[in-house]
C-alpha cells in the first residue's frame, strides 16, 4: 500500500517527478501514475491508489487548476482528510481548496531546507506516520514464515468475491496447522487486498520469508484456481500449479495446495498435522459455497438493517438441510435468528436452538455462546450471561463477532476499559469493519483520548466511505459516516450526511438511534438529539431502550426531563420495569 500519492497535472511532470524522489529520498513510499500496470483500467488504478494512500500531494499549478482529474483526485483526498497542497507556480488552490494550507513550492530547485519543502514534508510526515524507511520489519518467530495473500476473484463477476476470500482464508487456517510454519494472520494480509503490490516489499514489511498468492475464477460448477509459492528475498517461483476442477473437487484443490506449499518449504508434516489440514466443517461444495456466501453477507450486509439476518438466516437454513451436521453454519444461523429476535423484535426462534445443535457437533466454536448469552441476558440472569460471555471469549480470542459483542457487553457495564481493549482487537482483525470504529471512537470519548479518538473518527470516514462506494443505500455506512465528521468537527458535513441518510434510509431504526447519539454527544445539539430520539425509541425494542439507558452519548440529556420522559414511555410500552443493571 502506497503512503503517499502525487497529484498533478502532465504538464508539471518534471516537477512532480522531483518531488516524488525527494520523498522517496526521505524514506516515504511514493506512487505517481508513471507506474501504471499495462493490464489494469488507469480509474481503477487511480482509485484504488488515492484510497490507499495515507496522505496524497495535490500539486497546483495553472494547467492542474483546470484538470478534472487532479481536481476530482484532491476532492477524494478532502474527504478522506489526508490532503497536502503545494503550489508550483504561484497559482492559488481553486475552491473548496483555497481554505485549506498551500506549500508555496514556487522556483523550488531541490532544496531540503527550503521553508515551502519543510512545510509540505512535515505534512507527510504527520499524515503518513512517518517516513516508511523507519518502520522495523516485523520479526518472525520461526525459520519459515508465509504470508497468503488474498486470491483474485477472476470470475468477472464481483458477487463471486465471497468464494475467492474464503478461498484464501481457509488456506491460511489450512497452513496454521503446521507447527513447523509461522502464518500471518488474515486481518493482517487482508490490508493488501486489492492491491497491486510488490511481493518482495510485503516479505520485507511482514518480515516473512515466503509469500503465496494465487487467484480464483469460478463459473456455473466449474472452478480454475492458480497459486504460486514465491520466495520474499528474491522473488523466485519454489512452486506454481494451476487446477480446473468441478466445484465439488474444492476440498481436495485446497488440500493439494497446502500440502504442495509444505514440500515446497521442505517442511515436516506432523501426521496429526496432516489429518487436521484434511478435516473439513463439511464435506458438501455446495454447503461449502453457502456458507462462504452467507458469512460475506454477515460480515459486509448493512448493519442495522434486519434484511441482513433475514438474507443469512434464508442461506444457512438451506446450508443445514444439505448438511445437518455444518457446525459452522449452525453458529451464523444461530446468531441471525438471535439478532433478529432480539435486536429487531422479530418473531422467529431466539437461536438457543442452532447454537446447541453446533456446540453438540463443535464444542469449540466460540460464536455459538453467543446466543446463549443474549437469551440469558434477555432473562436478566445476568451472572449466567457474564459467564456465557467469558467462556465465548475463552474459546475465541480471535473471533471478530465475539469481540465485537464483548464490547458491547462491556460498555453496556460502564466498564471502558474493557470495552475498549475488545473493540481494538475487533478492528485489528476487521480493519474495514466503520460500526466497531464507532464503538471505539465512543469508548475514547468516554476516557478522553483526544487524539486516539480522531483516529477511529478518520477510520469511520475511510471505511464508511468505502461502503458507500459498493453500495449507496447503505444505511448504516450513511450513519457512521455522519458520526466521523461530527467527531472530527466537521458540524456542517455531519448535518448534510445526516439529512442525506434519512431521505435514503428513513426507517433504519439503528441508524436514527446513531444519529441521536451523534447529535447529543458529538454536536450538542440536546433538541435535535431529543428528537431523534422521539421517532426511535417510539418503536424500539427492549435492545435499543436497555441501551440508551446506559449510553455515555446520552449522558449530557440524561437528566433532561424530555430523555426521561422518552424511556418510561418506551419502558412502559415494552413492560420493563425494572432498571437496567450498572455495575
Amino acid at each position: 500500500m502506497s503512503h503517499v500519492f502525487i497529484s498533478y497535472a502532465r504538464p508539471d511532470e518534471p516537477l512532480a517527478s522531483l518531488i516524488a524522489d525527494s520523498l522517496r529520498g526521505d524514506g516515504f513510499e511514493v506512487w505517481r501514475d508513471d507506474e501504471l500496470p499495462a493490464h489494469r483500467a488507469y480509474a481503477e488504478v487511480i482509485e484504488e491508489r488515492i484510497n490507499g494512500a495515507k496522505a496524497v500531494v495535490v500539486l497546483w499549478s495553472a494547467d492542474a487548476a483546470k484538470s478534472q482529474w487532479v481536481r476530482a483526485e484532491a476532492d477524494t483526498a478532502r474527504a478522506k482528510l489526508t490532503l497536502v497542497q503545494a503550489t508550483l507556480d504561484g497559482t492559488i488552490p481553486p475552491m473548496p481548496f483555497n481554505q485549506i494550507q498551500c506549500a508555496d513550492l514556487k522556483a523550488w530547485d531541490g532544496q531540503r531546507t527550503s521553508a515551502g519543502w519543510r512545510k509540505l514534508a512535515a505534512s507527510v510526515a504527520e499524515l503518513a506516520g512517518g517516513p516508511a524507511s523507519t518502520e522495523s520489519p516485523r520479526e518472525s518467530a520461526r525459520d519459515v514464515s508465509i504470508c497468503v495473500l488474498p486470491f483474485q476473484n477472476m470470475s468477472g463477476d464481483a458477487e463471486q468475491e465471497y468464494f475467492s476470500d474464503g478461498i484464501s482464508e481457509d488456506i491460511t487456517t489450512d497452513l496454521s496447522k503446521v507447527s513447523a510454519l509461522e502464518v500471518i494472520a488474515r486481518n493482517t494480509a487482508f490490508t493488501f487486498k486489492g492491491q497491486s503490490v510488490n511481493v518482495c516489499e510485503v516479505a520485507r514489511k511482514l518480515g516473512v520469508s515466503h509469500v503465496l498468492e494465487g487467484s480464483v475464477r469460478k463459473v456455473g460448477n466449474k472452478v480454475r484456481i492458480t497459486a504460486q509459492l514465491i520466495e520474499g528475498r528474491s522473488g523466485g517461483h519454489l512452486w506454481a500449479d494451476r487446477f480446473d476442477r468441478d466445484l465439488d473437487d474444492i476440498f481436495a484443490i485446497q488440500d493439494e495446495i497446502s500440502k504442495a506449499i509444505v514440500r515446497a518449504l521442505k517442511i515436516k508434516l506432523l501426521p496429526e498435522e496432516k489429518k487436521a489440514i484434511e478435516q473439513r466443517g463439511t464435506q458438501s461444495a455446495e454447503a461449502y459455497n453457502l456458507y462462504l456466501l452467507a458469512r460475506q453477507y454477515w460480515v459486509t450486509g448493512n448493519h442495522g438493517d434486519p434484511r441482513r439476518e433475514e438474507r443469512v438466516m434464508r442461506i444457512c437454513s438451506r446450508t443445514v438441510e444439505i448438511d445437518p451436521y455444518y457446525a459452522d453454519a449452525w453458529a451464523l444461523l444461530a446468531l441471525a435468528q438471535c439478532n433478529l429476535r432480539y435486536q429487531y423484535d422479530r418473531e422467529v426462534d431466539d437461536g438457543f436452538a442452532a447454537a446447541h445443535a453446533a456446540l453438540a457437533i463443535d464444542p469449540t466454536i466460540a460464536e455459538a455462546h453467543l446466543p446463549k448469552f443474549k437469551r440469558l441476558q434477555e432473562r436478566r440472569q445476568f451472572d449466567a450471561a457474564a459467564a456465557e460471555m467469558e467462556t465465548a471469549i475463552r474459546l475465541g480470542p480471535e473471533s471478530w463477532s465475539v469481540n465485537k459483542e464483548a464490547g458491547r457487553f462491556y460498555l453496556m457495564q460502564r466498564d471502558v476499559g474493557t470495552a475498549t481493549r475488545h473493540y481494538e482487537k475487533a478492528v485489528e482483525i476487521m480493519d474495514t469493519d466503520f460500526h466497531a470504529w464507532a464503538m471505539l471512537a465512543t469508548c475514547y470519548q468516554a476516557t478522553g483520548e483526544s487524539a486516539k479518538r480522531r483516529e477511529a473518527a478518520k477510520k469511520m470516514v475511510s471505511e464508511a466511505q468505502r461502503a458507500i462506494q459498493q453500495d449507496p443505500s447503505n444505511g448504516a455506512a450513511l450513519g457512521i459516516l455522519a458520526g466521523g465528521y461530527a467527531l472530527l468537527g466537521e458540524r456542517e458535513k455531519a448535518r448534510e450526511w445526516i439529512d442525506r441518510a434519512l431521505l435514503i434510509d428513513p426507517d433504519n431504526l439503528n441508524m436514527r438511534y446513531n444519529f441521536a447519539c451523534v447529535l447529543a454527544g458529538h454536536l450538542s445539539d440536546k433538541d435535535a438529539a431529543i428528537k431523534m430520539l422521539q421517532g426511535a425509541l417510539a418503536t424500539a425494542s427492549e435492545y435499543h431502550v436497555r441501551i440508551a439507558e446506559i449510553d455515555t452519548d446520552f449522558d449530557c440529556i440524561r437528566d433532561d426531563p424530555r430523555f426521561q420522559a422518552l424511556l418510561s414511555t418506551a419502558k412502559k410500552r415494552l413492560r420493563i420495569e425494572e432498571p437496567a443493571p450498572v455495575t
